[in-house]
């Protein structure tokens, strides 16, 4: 990490400022004398495993905690067991609805309520408006492209002459793989297993479809399967495998995004009338589409992955609000935004997302608040996942649409101070 000069002198004056280079030293060395108290840790969620946990806290913590009764008063914490280890409590979050937002999807069809946990004034008010918008021109059209789940085990060899072998074996074997696969979940399927080799390395991208589930642990199972039969029947053994190499982009954006699929892609589009946007955005389809230029060439200048203006936004909560897993935000986070102008004049609104890592099943989506914003959103019964990712990505949508359809006008900054500041 490269820092600049002036940067560098003044925190290094300050961090010098009171100490001297013993006294730095000191502070950094590691402390191998003091008493270290452990955490009582486990994933027992009982009143008697919970209580131990505060004593603890209120005997080894030197400040009083002051609001732990907002984080635990007794409430029963048992049905987090299966979803959390060294429990304490919840923490609240506040819940507001967007929408309803209406969906031709070809598996989301309807209004649908947008629940969004966030403690972020103005940010329910903006998808609100966008989802009103899109509703009001009849609605978004939604598309489920591609879906997927990909583990990548890695296996390092002596030579890449062993390297070729081995892939050629798991290649020729790839149908009792999958046979493998299958018998580790009722709904974890193997559809495809790629390759990427590096001198003696070989990265398995294995590609799986998980259900209605986000399937995050349900394709690492069925990997770790898969890998101890390739280790017992293969004819060259690896000198050493692991059942993720981190070539799958779990949890982080990666270039893949743009060649791949990770989780559900979905692409949705729109046409609004002008007179519509002058009416919800108090601008025109020409100074949008200018702003979203500008914003693009600012993503590039500045090294974003892909374009587009704030899609963490609203998939982080919905994602917190309906039991997704939010470290997934990370990748789910990256797409294409496109505007046009139309030769009708009308605004053109288009929004594809590659990563959806989204269920409907397993995870935190069964717990008790996260449950009923699932329910509240009224998914179909049938393919209640990829119904989910269609929703997600027009939600997006209706957050680029208001946030540029803001800037164009000009009124970001004072719709931010009359809702968050000045409220």
């Amino acid at each position: 990490m490269i820092t600049d000069i002036n940067k560098n002198k003044h925190f290094s004056d300050d961090l010098l400022k009171n100490r001297t280079a013993q006294d730095l030293r000191d502070e950094l060395s590691p402390d191998r004398k003091s008493a270290y108290s452990r955490f009582p840790n486990g994933s027992d969620c009982t009143l008697d495993a919970v209580n131990k946990r505060w004593q603890h806290l209120e005997k080894n913590n030197a400040k009083n905690i002051s609001h732990a009764s907002n984080l635990y008063e007794g409430e029963d914490l048992t049905v987090y067991a299966s979803n959390i280890e060294n429990c304490i409590g919840t923490v609240k979050m506040p819940v507001g609805i967007a929408g309803p937002i209406r969906v031709r999807g070809t598996y989301a069809q309807g209004d649908f309520l947008l629940p969004m946990a966030t403690t972020e004034a103005a940010l329910v008010a903006s998808y609100h408006r966008g989802s009103a918008l899109i509703s009001k021109a009849g609605g978004c059209s939604a598309m489920l492209m591609a879906e997927g789940v990909t583990r990548s085990p890695g296996f390092a060899f002596k030579t890449i002459a062993d390297l070729a072998t081995f892939s050629h074996w798991v290649l020729l074997n790839k149908d009792t793989l999958s046979e493998t696969a299958k018998k580790t979940s009722n709904y974890c399927r193997l559809i495809d297993i790629r390759i990427a080799a590096e001198g003696n390395n070989l990265y398995l991208l294995c590609d799986f479809t998980t259900g209605d589930a986000a399937g995050q642990n349900m394709v690492t199972i069925a990997t770790q399967a898969m890998c101890e039969y390739i280790i017992t029947n293969t004819p060259v053994q690896p000198k050493y495998w692991f059942v993720e190499a981190n070539c799958s982009g779990d949890k982080k954006s990666t270039a893949q995004s743009y060649s791949s699929v990770r989780g559900k892609k979905v692409s949705v589009e729109i046409y609004i009338p002008a007179k519509l946007v002058k009416r919800f955005l108090h601008t025109t389809p020409k100074r949008m589409v200018d702003c979203w230029q500008m914003s693009a060439i600012g993503g590039v200048i500045s090294g974003t992955m892909g374009v587009q203006g704030h899609y963490a936004n609203s998939l982080a909560a919905m994602f917190i609000a309906c039991g997704q897993d939010a470290a997934c935000v990370a990748e789910a986070a990256v797409g294409i935004t496109r505007f046009e102008v139309c030769e009708d004049g009308s605004l053109y609104c288009a929004v594809t997302l590659p990563n959806l890592i989204v269920g409907t099943v397993g995870g935190g989506t069964k717990l008790p608040s996260q449950q009923a914003c699932l329910e509240m959103m009224n998914l179909p019964e049938e393919n209640q996942a990829r119904s989910f990712a269609e929703v997600c990505a027009a939600a997006a949508l209706a957050g680029e649409i208001s946030i540029i359809g803001s800037m164009s006008a000009g009124d970001f900054t004072t719709a931010h101070k009359s809702l968050a500041r000045d409220r």
